[in-house]
């Protein structure tokens, strides 16, 4: 038998079967020793085989292969992953400029990990009703810097309905992700989107100026025909995995544009003479907030880092 994990809270996965029918199913504990180096083998999105005992439980036993995925170095297992979710037609990254402020490192880890696994991304900036002049301005300068690589930006507010209807129309017919940090709204867009879901919405504490987690496991919601949108906990760091570091610069979309034009085939951009990436930031051309996410993800797979606060 066959269906979609349309929920993961741990250790029990809801699917729904080709049916159309609703059932919970748990896996093996060996299920985790089969090459899986992941804190949950199992994701929303993917499309699974299960059996039913005679006692009524079902147990996923295969996994079908994913289309795509996104991924992130778990915060406490370095060597492991964690799959936000499975097999997704276009991600939506939720960022603020305030309330909280989201990092463009944390921006550009997302994207570079989107682009290893093949992952549309969308940038949806949230929250514009509440920014003063100079986060208007700031707000302007990265939607220009996103925009002029080739990322689709969005501003929308919430308690506004600002940008709600672009956002249902460009989620009709797909499986669509919602994924950024804690506090930046994705509960209140997802409530604007489709208001009979009944997702919480956290109020964000005044104390830290980040967000409470609202959402404490990841689920699908079916909001209109064959439209389907993924609500996940809010992520606070993005420990980029699996990436070998000549490879990074391949998903830093510019980068890897101008890498062709390069002295040396196999240049980190970071020393060589004869640099096309290196020149270009010297004119101006490539922003030096991408440069430092860049050299921040080399960091870490030369230390084996895992950065939370970004």
């Amino acid at each position: 038998m066959q269906g979609v994990v349309v929920k993961s809270s741990g250790s029990i996965y809801g699917v729904r079967t080709d049916n159309g029918a609703y059932i919970d199913c748990r896996v093996k504990g060996n299920f985790r020793l089969k090459g899986i180096r992941s804190t949950n083998p199992v994701a929303v999105g993917d499309i699974v085989k299960y059996d039913m005992r005679e006692d009524g439980t079902a147990y996923i036993t295969n996994i079908l292969e994913r289309k795509n995925y996104i991924v992130r170095k778990a915060s406490n297992l370095s060597k492991q992953s964690h799959i936000l979710a499975a097999n997704l037609d276009l991600c939506f990254l939720v960022v603020t400029i305030s309330h909280p402020t989201t990092a463009t490192t944390f921006i550009d880890r997302f994207l570079a990990s989107a682009e290893a696994y093949r992952v549309p991304v969308a940038i949806v900036f949230n929250k514009t009703d509440i920014y003063n002049e100079a986060e208007q301005e700031e707000l302007e300068y990265l939607t220009m810097l996103y925009s002029s690589i080739g990322y689709c930006c969005l501003h929308t507010s919430a308690t506004e309905n600002k940008g709600i209807e672009e956002l249902r129309e460009m989620m009709q017919g797909k499986v669509s992700l919602l994924a950024g940090n804690s506090g930046v709204g994705k509960s209140s867009l997802v409530n604007a989107i489709a208001p009979d879901i009944a997702a919480k919405v956290g109020e964000i504490s005044k104390t830290h100026d980040t967000g409470m987690h609202t959402t404490t496991y990841t689920e699908m919601f079916e909001f209109m025909p064959e439209s389907y949108i993924v609500d996940t906990p809010g992520v606070k760091g993005f420990g980029t995995y699996d990436m070998e570091v000549e490879e990074i610069s391949h998903y830093f979309v510019e980068f890897f544009e101008l890498s062709k034009d390069c002295k040396y085939g196999n240049c980190t951009h970071t020393h060589e003479p004869g640099c096309a990436v290196l020149e270009a930031l010297e004119k101006g051309e490539i922003a030096p907030s991408r440069y430092q996410s860049y050299l921040s993800m080399l960091e870490d797979k030369e230390e084996g880092k895992y950065r939370a606060s970004e």
